[in-house]
């Protein structure tokens, strides 16, 4: 394909993934098959039974119901393509069909971060103020958290890829990894990449430093508060109504590795 000033630009990448081991292909097949129909099966069926349990139907659960639901479209977004180029000769994919990919995958990852600090006041709301706490957590603030998580994640995506979509590919089309990462891409540009890391770069700032320290400010009280309670096992009980934001917050330290800002 030609595109502007005689560039001749790809149409397709070649994704790596797995190739360096052919002979353990099989077994890796198996192993992220049955991690992935695992990560699945988890995750909707935690919606379902959220769903289904009226005594779940409070803020906490509610988040966690669409947190389920971001890691599922996740995965989704990468994992399938990876198990069907185990079976490829050569493992490609076309232009189209990756940066739709890494729209995805990036919408997903960033409404996982805003919907993590949102996890970190509805913590805040419920140790630090129980007495209003239901009022302060009406449905409707906890809807409006949500879809602001999303349309934020969305937007911040949807900004990236025009950004990518300005860049051309001439050159080599070989990604090493086994889905359409952005570094990767980057490095395969023959235009220059200086605005998509200046984006980058703020993008971090807004969603990885802000939401870092609005987490890190809410369960400073918190933490505050848990040690004005008297007794060990009010201090306990209050501790592990966050153990599973705290797991979700740490899970969710794993794409911000691998969107390397």
């Amino acid at each position: 394909m030609t595109g502007p000033g005689n560039i001749t630009e790809i149409t397709y990448f070649i994704l790596l993934g797995f190739s360096d081991f052919p002979s353990v292909l099989s077994v890796l097949f198996i192993l992220f098959l049955g991690i992935y129909i695992t990560a699945l099966t988890w995750n909707l069926g935690l919606i379902v039974l959220i769903r289904m349990d009226s005594h779940l139907h409070t803020p906490m659960y509610f988040f966690l119901s669409n947190l389920s639901f971001i890691d599922a479209c996740y995965v989704t977004s990468t994992v399938p393509k990876m198990l069907s180029n185990f079976f490829q000769e050569q493992q490609t994919i076309n232009f189209v069909a990756c940066i739709a990919q890494y729209f995805i995958f990036s919408t997903m990852g960033l409404s996982e971060c805003c919907l993590m600090t949102a996890m970190a006041y509805d913590r805040y709301a419920a140790i630090c103020n129980p007495l209003l706490y239901s009022s302060i957590m009406s449905p409707t603030l906890c809807a409006q958290m949500v879809l602001g998580s999303y349309m934020a994640g969305l937007t911040a995506a949807l900004s990236q890829m025009c950004a990518l979509l300005q860049l051309h590919f001439c050159g080599p089309n070989v990604i090493r990894h086994f889905f359409c990462d952005l570094p990767q891409l980057l490095i395969l540009s023959c235009t220059d990449t200086f605005f998509v890391q200046v984006m980058l770069a703020i993008l971090a700032m807004m969603f990885g430093i802000a939401n870092a320290l609005v987490i890190m400010i809410s369960y400073g009280y918190i933490v505050v508060s848990i040690m004005k309670i008297t007794s060990a096992k009010g201090r306990s009980k209050a501790f592990n109504t966050c153990a599973s934001h705290l797991t979700g917050v740490i899970l969710c330290i794993r794409y911000i590795c691998l969107f390397e800002f």
